[in-house]
């Protein structure tokens, strides 16, 4: 049978799970009960296949090396990475289309891409191994696979996908794909037994994907691969990246696999499965993954409740105290709080496209912001200040910078610095500091095997994050820089 390369798709926001879930940090990388995210079952789950020698990751660039951190301690198989890095989101045809153009230009176009969202929950792994084993037969067959999911309840957030005639015991001919119902209609598929959820994975052999595109597509195909020409790739040890052309990439049509391909296809076949499969679509399917107590709370982090009922509380940071509650969702996070009643948990996107309008930094941003090189974390901010607490994972640097509109005071809390100060080169020790004017270049480096944390405060007319000038960057963030893989 052909390779099999699992193709992981990470571009959504998961704006309904607010505030957790932000544009910078969205959905596939929020941890669940058991502390491993989304994306992390996803990897494990794709990995675990026979006859996987390396994985496919479409993902935003700003993520990349998030994604890197949570792959790394879960490659035990040292499977080959690789990742096209969007420069923003697209939907999922010009991802899809993007990774068969990729396989087949490095692995063949006889090669099967498995494609998975990286925000979805399996917890029956050896029935998803099963369903993808008949699914590559199928695929071939010539056949574009998806994955039907049986229904357990009449359900409006999902489309749904309707079975055709039996291709054989296992499988069928899909009929039609079905928008998202109304209540009614909804019960109606479940009652007949003819329909199936969406859950949106497929597998597919390459060359019949690209010559379904060419025919149903031919526009998504005709600019991914004039996006590609302009784009370039760089290789390192075990991985390779591939960059998109920002410019190029936004012609591309912005439109689902479902309605580019699927929808049009005639050569489209769906495996039902049941797979203890959840899309974590709201706070409430994430409250399902957590036990009860005698009153139906769920609670994490410290509460004190008097007549509180039904009620998920998700504040690991800060004691909460509730009287007389009943069926609310209450989820803290630093800068930002929500309260929801129960059975209103799918509207919670409202507030997040809410705050895109307005332009806030809590729909894009948390106030602890990962980078290559670790993590910082906004204490306080006010006119003409930002005090930040930054930490330096070891060995690592920042990029050699200046910034027109501020000064920066560093102050080191624990570890040692290396610093780039104007033309001086020297080392801060614990509770040593030193005074960055405007204008001149300097950086930062963790030398040793132990975090670095510091203490920056920030002085200026203008202290966006957007004033930075970048010289030489470890990680590829500057212009013809070539970082490693």
């Amino acid at each position: 049978m052909s390779t099999l390369i699992p193709c992981i798709i990470a571009g959504g926001a998961g704006t309904r799970l607010w505030p957790v879930s932000r544009e910078a940090l969205p959905k596939p990388f929020m941890r669940l009960p058991d502390g491993e995210s989304l994306l992390q079952k996803t990897f494990a789950r794709a990995s675990g296949l026979d006859d996987v020698g390396r994985l496919l990751t479409v993902t935003r660039r700003e993520v990349l090396f998030n994604t890197l951190d949570d792959y790394r301690p879960l490659n035990r198989r040292k499977l080959e990475l690789d990742f096209i890095l969007e420069p923003f989101g697209r939907n999922t045809a010009p991802a899809i289309a993007a990774a068969a153009l990729h396989v087949r230009r490095h692995y063949g176009e006889d090669a099967q891409l498995l494609v998975l969202p990286a925000d979805h929950l399996i917890t029956e792994l050896d029935a998803f191994a099963t369903a993808v084993g008949h699914a590559r037969t199928l695929a071939e067959q010539g056949w574009l696979v998806t994955f039907g999911l049986v229904p357990q309840r009449a359900e409006t957030g999902f489309g749904y996908i309707e079975k055709g005639a039996a291709l054989d015991d296992a499988s069928f001919q899909v009929a039609r794909f079905v928008e998202k119902p109304d209540a009614m209609t909804a019960q109606a598929y479940v009652d007949s037994g003819r329909h199936l959820w969406n859950g949106g994975m497929f597998c597919m052999r390459v060359d019949t994907l690209l010559e379904q595109l060419r025919e149903h597509a031919p526009e998504v195909l005709t600019s991914v691969q004039e996006c590609l020409a302009r784009s370039h790739s760089r290789q390192g040890p075990g991985e390779l990246h591939l960059e998109l052309d920002a410019d190029s990439f936004a012609c591309v049509p912005d439109i689902s696999i479902d309605y580019a391909l699927m929808e049009r296809s005639h050569k489209v076949a769906v495996v039902p499965c049941q797979l203890g499969w959840s899309d974590i679509g709201s706070w409430q399917a994430v409250r399902e993954l957590r036990p009860v107590d005698a009153h139906g709370n769920q609670c994490q982090g410290e509460s004190v409740l008097l007549d509180v009922s039904n009620c998920y509380i998700d504040a690991p940071r800060r004691l909460v105290g509730a009287i007389g509650l009943d069926n609310l969702i209450i989820i803290d996070t630093p800068d930002a709080l929500l309260i929801a009643d129960g059975a209103r948990s799918q509207d919670v996107g409202v507030i997040a496209q809410a705050l895109k309008r307005q332009g806030h930094d809590a729909y894009r941003l948390h106030r602890t912001v990962s980078r290559p090189w670790g993590t910082y974390t906004v204490l306080e901010e006010g006119p003409g200040f930002k005090i930040k607490r930054i930490v330096v994972q070891p060995r690592a640097s920042l990029s050699l910078q200046l910034h027109h509109h501020r000064s920066e005071h560093w102050i080191v809390v624990s570890g040692t610095a290396q610093v780039t100060n104007g033309d001086q080169a020297f080392v801060l020790k614990t509770n040593e500091s030193t005074f960055i004017k405007p204008g001149r270049p300097h950086r930062l480096v963790n030398p040793e095997a132990d975090e670095l944390v510091m203490i920056e405060v920030q002085s200026g007319e203008y202290l966006g994050e957007d004033d930075i000038v970048r010289f030489t960057d470890a990680y590829g963030r500057t212009p013809g820089e070539k970082g490693p893989a």
